[in-house]
């Protein structure tokens, strides 16, 4: 599993962790990311979905929906096949 958020695209981050003396160590910022399961009323199928927080919470106030279909016309890869409902 890759860490990274398949609707913004969040990655890892290098960075220094700086003690108190000041001596500067490499580390890794990681993205906050969950694994959610969402239905999509539109077309009538679960999508599995690994996002970060800041993602759920446009997908919260967008819906899932209209916030893939924003992607889809910035042309970004979500990696989601939508099917139309029957």
């Amino acid at each position: 599993m890759a860490r990274e958020c398949q609707l913004t695209g969040k990655k890892p981050m290098v960075g220094h962790k700086v003690s108190h003396s000041n001596v500067k160590t490499k580390r890794r910022f990681l993205p906050n990311l969950q694994k959610k399961n969402f239905f999509i009323p539109e077309t009538g199928q679960w999508i599995k979905l690994n996002i970060s927080t800041s993602a759920l919470r446009t997908v919260d106030k967008l819906g899932i929906y209209e916030y893939l279909m924003r992607l889809k016309a910035e042309g970004h890869d979500t990696g989601v096949k939508l099917i139309e409902k029957k």
